[in-house]
């Protein structure tokens, strides 16, 4: 097992920007166009579109690395290739799709994380791709940044659109 990195405040406040996002996500994305969702206006980044789409699949990827985390034994945890996912078909569905789907994932997320003990904290898993060791801990406070990641990049890439 790994040690503490946070204190209990510390996690608590991650887990709140996690228990938050989809609220603002959706107070973000609400009223756009379908040309401002789906206009790439940065190059080589995401539509507003696909961030929402790529939110969710990537918190339920960490959702699921979770739960194995806790249930088995140092578990092998395997990359996934997000620029391939952001081309299938599900991603041209409503980002109200998402969205709401993500507040149902995050209920369920915050849930398991507000009711870890200390020991299950630091309970590891291995990633595929690097070897590196991740916890329960690593994941609250990574995935509580890549979300607010997203809302900037969102933000960054309606800013593109105001210019063109």
């Amino acid at each position: 097992m790994a040690e503490i990195q946070f204190t209990s405040e510390e996690r608590e406040a991650y887990i709140d920007r996690i228990r938050r996002l989809p609220a603002h996500l959706e107070g973000l994305v609400a009223g756009l166009t379908d040309e401002q969702l789906h206009t790439p206006f940065l190059a080589g980044e995401w539509t507003v579109a696909q961030n929402v789409h790529h939110v969710y699949d990537s918190h339920v990827m960490s959702y699921m690395r979770l739960k194995r985390i806790l249930t088995e034994d140092n578990p092998t945890l395997h990359p996934y290739d997000q620029d391939a996912f952001a081309t299938l078909a599900d991603y041209s569905l409503p980002i109200s799709n998402a969205l709401n789907l993500l507040y149902q994932h995050h209920a369920r997320w915050v849930r398991i994380f507000e009711s870890l003990d200390e020991p299950q904290w630091v309970r590891v898993g291995t990633l595929a791709a690097s070897g590196r060791q991740i916890t329960p801990e690593d994941l609250v406070k990574l995935y509580a940044e890549h979300g607010e990641a997203h809302l900037d990049q969102i933000r960054r890439t309606l800013a593109a659109g105001e210019g063109a």
